[in-house]
């Protein structure tokens, strides 16, 4: 009997523990958060559903916007000041610096709004609704016999129509967003501003400290933040830069906290995850694991490795190309990370786990063998068929499109190219590429190096040539092989000499009056339109296996869903808003080694290191470090930099406001932990954890090393908490975060 009873308890306890790690999986649909609303109470919410996500009064959600294309932020302050990454704003930072005004090295702060500085293209989207529109697209597409070229085309017209219907006689936008594989949809409804301006940076010695080598990596001391204000048109109304405009008087406002933060402390993270593939076949995985990212891998180090040799050598280069260098060394360590975890997680084996358990549970019953029975093998052999041309994709992207200079400026021109190339030329179409390409030509040479390009261009083709089997390859490469002898450093050279994308005045003449004859005969666009021809072709040949695969990944979705009937699914990451929420919270990566949940400024200073640019501290923070001149902002006379949390986040999260369980800011979410690198495939419970910017260090930085008090006084602030219990003190290592063995 007792032992009975003892099993009945490890039971409970077992289940119990289950509900609390499934509690910190997942990226949820922010409308549909009353399903996790309970579980959410237990780990310490203190709000109401309606107090987050609510269309008829101001909520949380009003506070968060999509920062740009791929990033979040929040709103601070009743003058729309918006808190982000650094690193989501470093490319705006980057365009405004100079050799003599160099804001990535010196930092940038606006005293007065007068200083603050226009950032032409840059957006703040705020979300207004989300509508469940599954039952108006099924019932419109009537799927059947349907091929899946035709099934997306019959959607982008549902989407059209919806999307007409719901925002008219608006300034709003609309988005329709397939989920789970396509099997349900989701309009979100949006209101978009267009005059966003740089407020505020930290020096990238504090806002990128660490640099590739402590990126993914924790312990962390990194200020990744920056300051930017939304402005309006004199009504309210959102528009493009004018200096007629105002800040905008934002619905709501998320309250700043500066009261102390302890470990197990509910926290919530509101954003734009981008992209996961958590419903990913093992197939999927296993070819990713062995084939897609070595290559990414493979020609990104040769691409870092140029850009860097040229940066450290040349200033007005390293300025040039610190975002291009930024994002592709992002990912870079990414893939790198990824593939690391997939093998010491043995992520391949359990998704083959699943997907036994499935073909058992298809094999129960002649109607599930008659639906789903041959759906694994069938949606295996499409990874095999596909395995070359996913690999061609790979290169195509890596070496060419993404990884030239010279090569994307050209693929910009396609579209001219387009409208030169039909018989009949629409003037409008026309008029306005005309008029993009002349604004681009501007961005893009602002940006650009020729000699740099030549080195990166040359040795990606070459490596592109090497890799990828004959029968894939440009007819541009048969040149280069017979002419040039495949020295593709003398051919690229050679193409442009005489090439329209040398120079910003060549384009800039071409422009005034662009001929048909002139840009198909320029050879790097005859460069780019070989390459371009060539993966269309064989993509062209193999669409029929990539619409059966996209079909198949639909049905096997919904079989998984057919299969767990009581589960409660959340949706694949797609760049939309969604809640994750869980706990502050330290881990154990690995036997011997604990980590503890926070970090504080004595851990900068223990990782100077002056010879190093990734790792050196400016003299103004060595000062306050020194008088221990951290204001309110500190606890029990340390001041945190970074903490951790285990929820549950991707890139485009980047940005978002880390919120504790009365509503209030507590950090801003820049990172996802090493350890967990394949946490985009499956979620990691006891490794997966976001690395967050504590906000007191936020505004430490403002205030103290800054001296940016008009921001200061603008920020609102939650009330200051009477008492609170003070955080356990591990050993006398744990103050800078360091691992413990």
């Amino acid at each position: 009997m007792v032992k009975k009873i003892i099993i009945i308890i490890l039971l409970a306890i077992v289940t119990i523990n289950a509900n609390f790690v499934l509690a910190d999986e997942g990226m949820w649909v922010v409308s549909l958060i009353g399903k996790n609303y309970e579980q959410m109470k237990k780990l310490g919410l203190k709000l109401s559903p309606e107090d987050i996500y609510n269309i008829n009064h101001a909520s949380i959600k009003d506070a968060v916007i999509q920062f740009g294309w791929g990033c979040t932020g929040e709103v601070v302050s009743d003058e729309g000041l918006i808190f982000t990454n650094h690193h989501c704003g470093f490319s705006y930072i980057q365009k405004h610096s100079t050799v003599e005004h160099n804001y990535l090295a010196d930092g940038f702060w606006a005293m007065n709004k007068k200083q603050e500085l226009a950032n032409p293209g840059l957006t703040a989207k705020f979300l207004i609704r989300i509508e469940d529109v599954t039952n108006e697209v099924t019932k419109k597409l009537n799927n059947t016999g349907l091929t899946e070229e035709q099934r997306n085309l019959k959607l982008k017209e549902i989407y059209k129509e919806i999307i007409k219907n719901r925002v008219k006689n608006t300034d709003y936008t609309g988005d329709v967003k397939p989920i789970f594989e396509g099997n349900q949809f989701l309009l979100y409804v949006y209101e978009i501003y267009k005059d966003v301006r740089l407020v505020g940076a930290p020096p990238s010695s504090i806002g990128k400290f660490g640099g590739d080598t402590d990126n993914w990596m924790w312990p962390r001391h990194t200020g990744d933040f920056s300051v930017f204000r939304v402005y309006t048109s004199p009504d309210g109304k959102p528009a493009e830069f004018s200096p007629d405009n105002i800040p905008l008087k934002p619905k709501y406002v998320l309250p700043v906290s500066k009261n102390r933060l302890n470990e197990g402390e509910f926290a919530m993270i509101i954003g734009y995850p981008g992209r996961t593939n958590r419903y990913m076949s093992s197939f999927g995985v296993n070819q990713a694991f062995k084939y897609i990212n070595p290559a990414i891998i493979k020609i990104r180090t040769k691409k870092l490795d140029i850009l860097k040799k040229d940066m450290d050598d040349n200033l007005e280069v390293k300025i040039k190309y610190s975002t291009k260098y930024a994002h592709s060394s992002n990912y870079w360590k990414y893939f790198i990370g990824q593939n690391k975890g997939i093998q010491r997680l043995h992520v391949i084996e359990k998704k083959q786990e699943q997907e036994k358990q499935f073909q058992a549970w298809v094999n129960e019953n002649n109607e599930r063998k008659n639906k789903y029975g041959t759906l694994l093998s069938d949606l295996k052999k499409t990874y095999d068929d596909l395995k070359d041309f996913n690999l061609v994709k790979i290169y195509y992207k890596e070496a060419a499109i993404r990884g030239s200079d010279g090569i994307y400026v050209a693929y910009k021109f396609l579209n001219l190219y387009k409208i030169l190339d039909n018989d009949i030329v629409n003037k409008d179409d026309y008029n306005n590429e005309v008029e993009k390409l002349k604004k681009y030509s501007h961005e893009y040479f602002r940006d650009f190096n020729l000699s740099t390009d030549i080195k990166v261009t040359s040795a990606l083709l070459e490596i592109y040539f090497n890799d990828i089997t004959p029968e894939y390859h440009p007819t541009i490469f048969s040149t280069i092989e017979k002419k040039y002898k495949k020295n593709f450093t003398k051919y690229y050279t050679s193409a442009y000499k005489n090439s329209i994308f040398r120079s910003e005045e060549a384009l800039d003449k071409f422009l005034e009056k662009p001929s048909l004859k002139q840009l198909s005969n320029d050879p790097i666009f005859k460069l780019m339109h070989s390459i371009y021809g060539s993966y269309s072709k064989f993509e062209i040949i193999n669409h029929l296996t990539i619409d059966l695969q996209n079909r198949l990944k639909r049905k096997y979705m919904k079989g998984l869903m057919e299969m767990q009937k009581n589960k409660n699914f959340y949706p694949d990451a797609n760049l939309t808003m969604r809640l994750t929420y869980g706990n502050v919270k330290s881990y154990i990566p690995k036997d011997a080694v604990s980590y503890n949940y926070y970090t504080t400024l004595k851990g900068v200073m223990e990782k100077e290191d002056p010879d190093n640019d990734e790792f050196i501290v400016p003299e103004k923070l060595k000062e306050l470090y020194k008088k221990k001149d951290y204001g309110d902002y500190a606890q029990d006379g340390k001041l945190v930099t970074c903490f951790l949390t285990n929820n549950d986040i991707t890139g485009g999260n980047s940005g978002s406001p880390v919120i504790n369980g009365n509503g209030e800011l507590i950090g801003i979410a820049f990172d996802g932990d090493w350890e967990a690198m394949s946490g985009d495939i499956v979620f990691e419970p006891n490794l997966q954890r976001t690395i967050v910017v504590d906000i007191r260090y936020v505004l430490f930085i403002i205030d103290k090393f800054a001296g940016a008090n008009n921001l200061i006084q603008e920020i609102k602030y939650a009330p200051k908490q009477k008492y609170q219990k003070p955080l356990p003190k591990r050993n006398n290592d744990f103050e800078s975060g360091n691992k413990i063995h």
